[in-house]
Order: C-alpha cells, then structure tokens, then sequence
C-alpha cells in the first residue's frame, strides 16, 4: 500500500476570461495553453500535465485562499521578468527564503489570483 504524501498532484486556478488567461500563460511559460468545452465547464490544460485554469461558476479568482506555487527552474527570475508583459503584477520581487530553501517570488495573473514561483537559484 502507497502512504499518502503532501506532494501536490493537481491544481486548479479560477478564471473569469478563460481566453484571457491562457493567453497569459501561454505567455508566461512560452507554451501554449490547450482549451477544452466541457459545456458549463471551460478548461485550460497548463503546460506539465499538472494543471489547469478553470472556467465555471464554482472557480472564482481570489487572492486569498490557497497559494499555488510553480518551479521556477534554475532561476526564477527569467519565469518572473515575462509576467507584466503578459499581463500580470509582480507582487514581491525575489527573495531569498534561506539558501537550502532557495528563492521565491509573487505575481498576480490577468485573472487577479496570487502565484507563487520557487527556484534554487
């Protein structure tokens, strides 16, 4: 039997404008984002396979709430220097969280919800 683990195998983040935000992160990871109609239900597949931006009636944009977090790769400043030129906020500019913890960084999306990334460097 496999333990449970605190390792996040999913998310989803609201969207008002689901065109409007993939646009965004589509931009933001240099990737496209892939659209789906489920009907009530809008959905964009983010790059990774682990998530997506959802369109419904039940998601609303908030920055309040839980804070998803992307692996900003070796640096996250490069990941960081493409979010108002998509569209979004920078919100707190890299910072050292301790050197065996790394870097971290805040942005909010067209969408007005709060993104964390995470980089060793």
């Amino acid at each position: 039997m496999t333990q449970p683990t605190a390792t996040a195998i999913w998310f989803e983040i609201p969207a008002a404008d689901l065109g409007r935000a993939a646009s965004f992160y589509g931009k933001l990871f240099d990737e496209p984002v892939a659209l789906f109609d489920l009907g009530d239900l809008k959905l964009g597949a983010l790059p990774g396979g682990k998530g997506a931006l959802m369109q419904h009636s039940a998601y609303q944009p908030s920055h309040a709430g839980t804070l998803v977090y992307f692996d900003g790769g070796d640096d996250l400043s490069r990941l960081l220097e493409r979010v108002e030129p998509a569209g979004g906020k920078v919100l707190r500019a890299k910072t050292l969280i301790s050197p065996e913890q790394g870097y971290m960084a805040l942005f909010e999306d067209t969408e007005g919800n709060r993104i964390g990334i995470r980089s060793r460097g």
